[in-house]
């Protein structure tokens, strides 16, 4: 299957586009953003402060990168585990990011804001820092720079690989994936 090549900013109607097990190759801005950086930007929602970045129709990429070597714009830059954001995700998600790229299941809240705002959750492959780091042009830090590897960065990313995980209807793929390998599993050993 040949990847589907997105460009931010991602729309509500770019999100429902997308389909559970779909390839992409993701160009354009991106904002990393881990647990402390999602701490005060909620700290920050509910004091009813101005946010340091524009929720709307943005992507959040969980990931702390590595320092950069010599010549290089970013370090290691792979997913970090995604459920370590899901108290946050909810809220951000209603307040206009229309996708997050990590690693790992997210929790029945998130899925249910997912489908609710149509947004989308794509997987980055783990492991991968140094290859997914080849992928970005730029990367500047817009907030938060004393919590060093987990400050928010804006990313400029050129064909990203990820897969959609979750789409906005809440198709699953790893509940799929799991589905697919058993039913397979049950047939070749003759399970019935």
């Amino acid at each position: 299957m040949t990847p589907i090549e997105i460009t931010t900013p991602l729309t509500r109607s770019d999100a429902l586009s997308l389909k559970c097990g779909e390839s992409v190759l993701l160009t354009g801005e991106i904002y990393t953003a881990r647990d402390a950086a999602h701490a005060r930007l909620l700290e920050t929602i509910q004091k009813g402060e101005r946010l340091p970045l524009d929720l709307q129709n943005n992507i959040i990429y969980y990931v702390g990168p590595t320092p950069p070597m010599p010549g290089r714009v970013i370090g290691s830059a792979g997913p970090t585990t995604s459920g370590r954001m899901d108290s946050y995700a909810p809220k951000l998600i209603s307040m206009g990011i229309t996708a997050m790229i990590g690693k790992g299941i997210r929790s029945p809240e998130v899925v249910s804001a997912i489908k609710k705002h149509t947004a989308v959750y794509f997987g980055a492959l783990g492991g991968a820092g140094a290859l997914l780091a080849q992928c970005v042009e730029s990367s500047e830090v817009v907030a938060y720079e004393d919590l060093g590897a987990e400050a928010i960065r804006r990313l400029k990313v050129t064909k990203m690989p990820l897969t959609v995980i979750i789409d906005s209807e809440g198709n699953n793929l790893y509940e799929r994936g799991r589905a697919l390998y058993l039913e397979q599993r049950r047939k070749t050993v003759g399970e019935e």
